[in-house]
């Protein structure tokens, strides 16, 4: 009767064995770098990977978003408020003569135009930190197009990030699986394996 014989091992090394260095995985594929943006003042820059506001540079993955809100200066609006009723109602009740009471209205008027105009709060959202504010003159609607665009950028650079990391997790898998089935072979062939 004829007995099954164990095939004996290969001479050298396994095919499936890496000899050299494993190679590292693939870059995935990068979209073109933005061109830097820029506010009318300069108070603002955004590039490919950060956002520098009024001197202070985040990097975009450090950020989680931003947020723009116009904002009224409360202290002017209150005070003009103030004295604009107060100097009709000292008129109205003939307690001041026409040219100071019309003096009191307009410099009330002023005060509350001035707090009426107001400014930009650009708030910055840290990734587990306390958000950061800045304040922005002039119209809220060019600071909204930068703020928008910087959105776009920090979801493109931690999509980008994650695409990265996913693709290194899989290239670590598969030299895992890789070593793995060549180890796998060689325990198969070996003749302890059987008895």
């Amino acid at each position: 009767m004829n007995t099954p014989t164990p095939p004996t091992p290969p001479a050298g090394p396994a095919p499936t064995e890496p000899t050299g260095p494993t190679p590292m995985p693939p870059a995935p594929p990068a979209e073109a770098p933005l061109s830097t943006l820029r506010s009318d003042d300069g108070r603002l820059t955004l590039t490919h990977d950060r956002l520098e506001v009024q001197g202070q540079t985040f990097g975009l993955l450090e950020l989680e978003g931003v947020e723009l809100t116009p904002v009224r200066w409360l202290l002017w609006f209150l005070l003009g408020g103030f004295a604009l009723a107060g100097f009709l109602l000292a008129f109205l009740q003939n307690w001041l003569r026409t040219t100071p009471a019309m003096l009191g209205v307009a410099a009330g008027a002023l005060l509350l135009a001035y707090g009426t105009r107001g400014t930009n709060r650009l708030r910055l959202f840290r990734l587990g930190r306390e958000a950061v504010y800045f304040s922005l003159p002039g119209a809220p609607e060019p600071w909204h197009r930068l703020a928008a665009e910087t959105n776009r950028c920090i979801r493109q650079r931690h999509d980008e990030a994650a695409a990265a990391a996913a693709a290194l997790l899989a290239w670590q898998a598969e030299q895992e699986a890789a070593t793995a089935a060549a180890q796998l072979p060689a325990a198969s062939t070996d003749p302890s394996f059987f008895s």
